[in-house]
């Protein structure tokens, strides 16, 4: 509980400016992507590694919850401060310290945003690969707590592929500084791969160390519609067997397409049932021969038609729609549940089969897409609050597709994490021992249980359980 002593001695640490108990910065911060609130009872702008160590010490002694905020876009509840406490927001920290070109590193603070700092390592022919939905307003910090994937997933891999290295405050309030800045190191253990996607639980990072690529020097786009997300599909394994990794494939399904026709600019057919993007790149000569190879494999496996963007504005808008799906979602019913359940490759029609059987039995609405090169889709259960029994239905239906899923051999969470959203399913994936030993990690790095209280675990965790 936070005291007027306890706010005090917080005040001198970070500078009464950078300390609120004020209503309107509790509103402010006690909302995430999910929608849901629960306010903090007070909130924090720290400015230096120095000062978060000081503020998480001092909270262990308290027994103050403390929840690491980025841009609070996340999407499974992993920045809501559900046991109250402190919210530590971490918009100050950030700067770009430096981006090496001649060792292809650069060095961050978390809060800087996402389209940013991939603008800025673009300028010296540099490449970030890691590209989430939003990365317009996302930060740095926030990709690692969750490690987020995003589009180009399927050729250059998620975020946790490129932090070499961070710092990070434990729930003790040390500083711990991991990993290497060289291309391999194997000295003990891989902490840092660890730290990156913890959900903040483990350690609030402070800086990281990224593994930048030279810039592609050419992409291509391709669009192409299917009367049958079978044979979009089928072009998937028609790629792989060509050896053509492409950056991106992804795919949405009718439904998907109905709510961002607008902004895709297609005209669309009543046959037309997905629609595959594709993106290549690499050496002009490179990526133009693979997207012709592509748009003659769509046609091959009975592509409604085929369209190459042909001048950058034009990908942009195709992927501008892309990027728009889960906003205009809201157009199709106010509430929904955003799962990024994942199965391979081969069994995506399957799923979505099978999704659609779900939908039908608990009378529900639900919408499709996401990266089809990895398996990866982002399925929308979509209800009414206002109606009776919606959200009841909806939840079943989560439930029904998270045991697909995995019945499919795949994965309850691709990119978002599990937070307080999928906590209650994480048994259903994770064995007894396999909870039991991440307590024991959790413990480790954090044994007052200060840091991000309430998130990945199971509701008996947070109500005092063993």
């Amino acid at each position: 509980m936070l005291t007027r002593e306890l706010s005090r001695r917080l005040e001198d640490i970070l500078g009464r400016e950078n300390f609120s108990t004020r209503v309107e910065d509790l509103v402010l911060y006690a909302y995430d992507g999910t929608g849901e609130e629960h306010r903090p009872e007070a909130v924090a702008w720290p400015g230096s590694t120095a000062e978060v160590a000081a503020v998480v010490a001092l909270a262990a002694e308290a027994g103050l919850p403390v929840v690491a905020r980025g841009a609070g876009s996340g999407l499974t509840g992993g920045a809501l401060p559900v046991a109250g406490g402190l919210v530590l927001a971490m918009s100050r920290f950030n700067r770009i310290l430096s981006i090496d070109p001649a060792n292809l590193t650069a060095d961050v603070e978390p809060g800087v945003v996402t389209a940013d700092f991939q603008a800025a390592v673009e300028k010296v022919g540099l490449f970030y690969p890691p590209d989430p939905a939003s990365r317009e307003f996302s930060t740095l910090g926030g990709n690692a707590a969750e490690n987020a994937g995003g589009t180009r997933a399927v050729k250059y891999g998620v975020t946790r592929d490129y932090v070499l290295g961070l710092e990070a405050v434990l729930g003790t309030g040390e500083i711990v500084k991991t990993g290497v800045r060289t291309p391999k190191g194997v000295v003990g253990y891989d902490l840092t791969r660890l730290l990156v996607g913890s959900e903040g639980t483990l350690g609030i990072i402070t800086r990281l160390t990224l593994r930048l690529l030279p810039k592609p020097q050419s992409k291509k786009t391709v669009a192409a519609l299917f009367g049958d997300l079978n044979d979009a599909a089928r072009v998937v394994a028609a790629i792989t067997a060509q050896g053509i990794v492409p950056t991106t494939l992804e795919f949405m399904d009718r439904a998907a397409l109905d709510c961002v026709q607008a902004y895709a600019g297609l005209a669309l057919e009543p046959e037309d049932r997905a629609l595959l993007l594709i993106e290549t790149d690499g050496p002009e000569e490179q990526a133009a021969s693979e997207a012709e190879a592509v748009i003659r494999l769509c046609q091959e496996m009975r592509a409604r038609s085929v369209h190459k963007a042909d001048t950058p504005a034009e990908a942009e808008t195709l992927w501008q729609a892309r990027r728009a799906i889960s906003p205009a979602l809201l157009k199709t019913a106010p509430g929904k549940f955003n799962e990024d359940i994942v199965v391979p490759r081969s069994r995506i029609p399957d799923m979505v089969a099978e999704i659609e059987t779900i939908g039908a039995k608990r009378g529900v609405t639900i919408i499709n897409f996401g990266h089809l090169g990895d398996g990866n889709i982002h399925t929308n259960v979509m209800y009414d609050p206002a109606e009776p029994g919606r959200r009841e239905a909806a939840e079943f239906a989560v439930e029904d597709i998270f045991k697909a899923t995995l019945a499919m051999g795949g994965t309850l969470s691709g990119e978002h994490g599990i937070g307080t959203a999928k906590s209650a399913y994480i048994g259903l994936e994770l064995e007894p021992a396999v909870l039991d030993l991440m307590r024991r990690v959790k413990t480790a790095f954090d044994p007052k249980g200060i840091l991000n209280p309430g998130k990945i675990f199971p509701k008996a965790d947070r109500d005092g359980a063993a």
